[in-house]
């Protein structure tokens, strides 16, 4: 048994013991708040395999134990039904993801498309809004043969500076995914990026196992510091990746590659970090879904509790 499982094993003891003793007594204990959580769970709405209607997939998640769902924006969803279902089952939008980013970049050299990369983002920060969100996942700029690095990183710059002073008056973060983008490829870099736009709405949205292939998370996590927004939650594995091919190194659960959970959580505990935990896996059904939820619990169990 590793440190994890026999950590999570003592703790879920002495849970039990706690609930037998209030049990016996009478004495109810509440359950925990997901405002009062130091690590709020939550997917994304294209993982939710089971369901066929909005209501019913919000009901699948609450019943696995996640706190909350993002969505892509722009995107074609029905806006009062999304907040009827977020209403009825308590869960949160925390946040939306740029469906553009990729195909339309803020770096692309036809202005047109930057345009209209513009456009979805002040979509997107006004949905995010709406939904009671409070956070836009954005690639900033794609890097290639056509689309050069210094170009990449001025021009992403300005086109989403635009926007940065609807994202402060509304107030919704602005927040950068690191991707294989082959842009922002050390953590020093990333944070320099950030700081340029001057603005306490933009910053990063830390995707932990994207780094695994080429870096250390919790050496990001340093870095970056309280530019981290938010997270998003997967592994990789460097032996499958060397093995059976780059992409392979994904085709693990949260908990069983490389990325170094201990050491991410103790990053994540001398940055005090404390909001959302997003899994960005491949979804599927009820049995899935909670297993990806009690595995992001078993990651994070040795953050410290709060008092």
């Amino acid at each position: 048994m590793n440190e994890i499982d026999r950590r999570q094993f003592i703790a879920a003891g002495s849970a039990l013991g706690v609930a037998g003793i209030a049990l016996a007594s009478g004495v109810r204990t509440p359950p925990i708040r997901p405002e009062d959580k130091r690590i709020k769970k939550a997917l994304k709405f294209g993982m939710i395999g089971q369901g066929e209607t909005v209501l019913e997939k919000f009901k699948l998640v609450k019943a696995c134990a996640f706190d909350g769902i993002e969505l892509d924006a722009p995107g074609d969803w029905d806006l009062q039904e999304m907040l009827d279902a977020k209403a009825a089952t308590g869960l949160s939008i925390p946040g939306v993801v740029l469906s553009t980013h990729w195909h339309k970049p803020f770096n692309h050299p036809d202005q047109s498309v930057r345009d209209e990369a513009k456009s979805a983002l002040e979509t997107a920060i006004k949905d995010c809004k709406a939904l009671g969100g409070s956070s836009v996942l954005v690639v900033p700029a794609v890097v290639n043969e056509s689309m050069p690095y210094e170009e990449a990183y001025e021009r992403s710059q300005r086109e989403i500076g635009e926007l940065v002073p609807l994202a402060e008056k509304l107030g919704i973060d602005i927040a950068f995914e690191n991707v294989w983008n082959n842009f922002l490829l050390s953590p020093i870099e990333a944070a320099r990026y950030v700081d340029e736009f001057q603005s306490p709405r933009v910053g990063w949205y830390f995707d932990i196992g994207n780094i695994v292939n080429f870096g250390y998370p919790e050496q990001w996590i340093d870095t970056l510091g309280p530019r981290i927004k938010k997270l998003d939650i997967k592994d990789f594995s460097r032996q499958k990746r060397n093995d059976e091919g780059l992409w392979k190194g994904f085709s693990v659960k949260i908990g069983d590659g490389d990325a170094g959970w201990e050491r991410v959580c103790e990053a994540l505990d001398r940055n005090d970090y404390a909001g959302w935990a997003t899994a960005e896996v491949g979804g599927g059904g009820q049995e899935r879904l909670a297993d990806i939820a009690n595995r992001m619990d078993r990651v994070f169990s040795s953050l410290k509790q709060r008092p």
